[in-house]
């Protein structure tokens, strides 16, 4: 690939931006192919384009930097284990109560790349195993994916379920019953049967509409024939499971029993095992790498670095490595030097944390 192609390839693989809280939006991130490889210029190479070419290869790879692949690393794989686990329900008739999985960790960590790649798994399974339409001719929705805003409402949480399935009473002022029934006829007619709620700790559950939220999200699980995950910061904290309730109280939570905790952990280098599995994810994200002077151990001899200056959270890796490399091809270095990882600004929380450390 060389010349204008680099144009062309922006054209076709540029920054996707499909709404994934909208139906068309999460079909696009479902079935949308993998942005092909290209191989890195050498510095000849490079130097031989036109100063177009030049700039268009930059962002070519601007492009494939910011988007790397999702890794399936040790806490993805327990993830998978755990919503399988739980998944297993799913197959139950719709007279018997299914369960819920509640991905549940600090901020960085990839909660809701969890959720969604899974889901996006579960979503193309379904559409092979039984095509795109319903046997009463309806779009087959396999998957309904619903972020929550900050103050969220009961009839804020129905209209953002609706306007996921491009309802038109979700512009309308209908009440809370009528949202609800239209809800719930939207997920029956599209044959949805996993619903992917982000955000969650948008819900204050001491508050007495968090609490109303609360039993509203029962009262779907007990309706609708579909498996809920959750998405949250610190929801056990939160009182999430607890249902805001504290003391003896507590123990009546019905959540506390309908739902399984997904835990995800940053990565630590204290064990053998431990760095075994942070040099593994270095190493994956080496061979993604796209400069001129990349080679082995670019990375993985500096991962003690990495992890200082990142604390093992996987957003701030990313942001570490899509920064480092844009300063690689700013400054014509074209390779990731322990000055660049050392100096590049990254997220306020991971750089407050490394400069304390």
């Amino acid at each position: 690939m060389s010349g204008s192609r680099w144009a062309q390839w922006l054209a076709e693989h540029d920054t996707r931006r499909f709404q994934m809280s909208r139906k068309q939006g999460w079909d696009a991130f479902v079935n949308i192919a993998p942005r092909p490889s290209f191989d890195a210029l050498t510095l000849a190479q490079m130097d031989s384009l036109g100063e177009d070419d030049r700039e268009d290869y930059n962002e070519v790879r601007a492009v494939w930097h910011a988007n790397p692949p999702t890794i399936r690393t040790q806490q993805v794989a327990a993830g998978y284990d755990i919503i399988d686990d739980v998944m297993a329900s799913n197959r139950r008739d719709a007279d018997k109560l299914r369960g819920a999985v509640v991905i549940d960790a600090e901020p960085g960590l990839g909660k809701t790349t969890l959720a969604t790649r899974y889901a996006r798994d579960f979503h193309r399974t379904v559409y092979r195993r039984h095509g795109p339409l319903t046997p009463d001719g309806h779009q087959r929705l396999p998957v309904a994916f619903v972020p929550l805003t900050a103050g969220v409402t009961l009839k804020g949480l129905n209209l953002k379920l609706l306007q996921f399935y491009g309802h038109p009473a979700a512009t309308k002022r209908n009440n809370r019953s009528e949202l609800t029934a239209q809800a719930v006829d939207c997920v029956a007619s599209c044959a949805t049967q996993l619903i992917v709620i982000d955000d969650l700790h948008f819900i204050d559950f001491h508050r007495r509409d968090g609490s109303e939220l609360s039993n509203h999200l029962k009262g779907l699980a007990n309706e609708l024939p579909v498996t809920f995950i959750y998405v949250g910061v610190q929801l056990q904290q939160r009182q999430f499971f607890a249902e805001g309730m504290a003391g003896p109280q507590a123990a009546y939570a019905q959540t506390s029993r309908r739902t399984t905790r997904c835990p995800v952990a940053p990565f630590s280098i204290k064990t053998d095992a431990g760095m075994r599995g942070w040099t593994t994810l270095l190493k994956t994200f080496e061979q993604h790498l796209r400069l001129a002077r990349t080679e082995p151990g670019m990375l993985t001899d500096h991962a003690t670095l990495i992890h200082h200056r990142t604390q093992g959270r996987i957003a701030s890796v990313t942001n570490l490595l899509d920064r480092a490399c844009r300063q690689a091809v700013t400054t014509g270095t074209e390779r990731i030097t322990e000055q660049i990882l050392s100096t590049v600004q990254i997220d306020n929380a991971a750089q407050q944390l490394s400069a304390a450390s």
